[in-house]
């Protein structure tokens, strides 16, 4: 990196469409830095997590400053660093990489940006019984900023029940036994519950469709997404024909960018600035 210039990128799968590149450049250009930001797309290139090295290696040699991680790397990237965050650390997941002095230092900006979201779009809201859909990297990291919010229990459904159980077992570490456990009858649970938070990527343009059946939904709910392409989910247009309180994407994608500018660049960003240029991207 030089003093003047920032070099960044992003590795994932079905990125294309992502936003990413304009809010970390846009915020660059307002701040007179030479800021160049690159996808890499994993299905575009073919390649699955045994690239992952590789594209560490070359993203250091070539002098990248950081890099951003989305699905489905946030976990299989945490053997590759030489150091966390102590929020990256607790949480489990990474999803900025800090390229600096030789050494490879994973954080954690996604619970920080769902945590801000649900505090400007969802205030007042009752936190006694959630139900979060999806137990991965960003999930793990959603989990952790609702029991920090105050949600008094989290049940969780997921598919691969092992990573299921190793997220309760984290978030004990933290939270204490019995703020999150693992839930059986989604119908029963969610029939209960205050609120409902999709963290898989079932809504997401390249995976269209609904993650839960649309039937399960109910008025009572407030309904949470962490997909900001498209901005409206499925999910989140049924729960507001029900009436439902909403919240997109959009804050949790704004403020994670927020503090990964600021890891990359060391200087601080301008949220409202990034934020007005997010909604006119969208």
């Amino acid at each position: 990196m030089s003093r003047t210039g920032i070099l960044a990128g992003l590795i994932g799968r079905g990125i294309q469409a992502s936003l990413t590149p304009a809010l970390h450049e846009h915020e660059g250009d307002a701040q007179a830095l030479r800021y160049l930001y690159r996808l890499i797309d994993a299905d575009q290139l073919g390649l699955d997590d045994s690239a992952l090295p590789q594209l560490l290696d070359a993203a250091q040699n070539t002098g990248f400053t950081g890099l951003n991680i989305t699905f489905p790397f946030k976990q299989a990237i945490l053997p590759l660093l030489d150091e966390l965050s102590d929020e990256a650390r607790g949480i489990g997941a990474v999803n900025t990489v800090v390229l600096r002095d030789g050494k490879r230092v994973g954080h954690n900006t996604d619970c920080l940006g769902f945590a801000e979201g649900f505090r400007r779009g969802l205030p007042g809201v009752n936190k006694g019984l959630v139900v979060q859909l999806g137990a991965g990297g960003a999930g793990s990291a959603v989990a952790h900023a609702l029991l920090a919010e105050g949600v008094q229990t989290l049940v969780l459904f997921e598919v691969d029940a092992a990573r299921g159980q190793a997220l309760v077992e984290n978030l004990a570490a933290r939270f204490g036994p019995g703020r999150a456990v693992l839930g059986s009858d989604l119908a029963a649970v969610l029939g209960d519950a205050d609120g409902l938070v999709n963290t898989t990527p079932v809504g997401m343009a390249k995976l269209p469709g609904m993650p839960l059946p649309e039937g399960l939904l109910h008025a009572r709910l407030w309904v949470a997404e962490i997909i900001y392409f498209p901005l409206q989910t499925e999910l989140l247009r049924q729960a507001r024909a029900l009436g439902c309180r909403t919240l997109d994407g959009g804050t949790m994608a704004v403020f994670q960018a927020v503090k990964a500018f600021e890891l990359f660049s060391g200087r601080p960003a301008d949220a409202e600035r990034m934020q007005a240029h997010f909604a006119r991207l969208v």
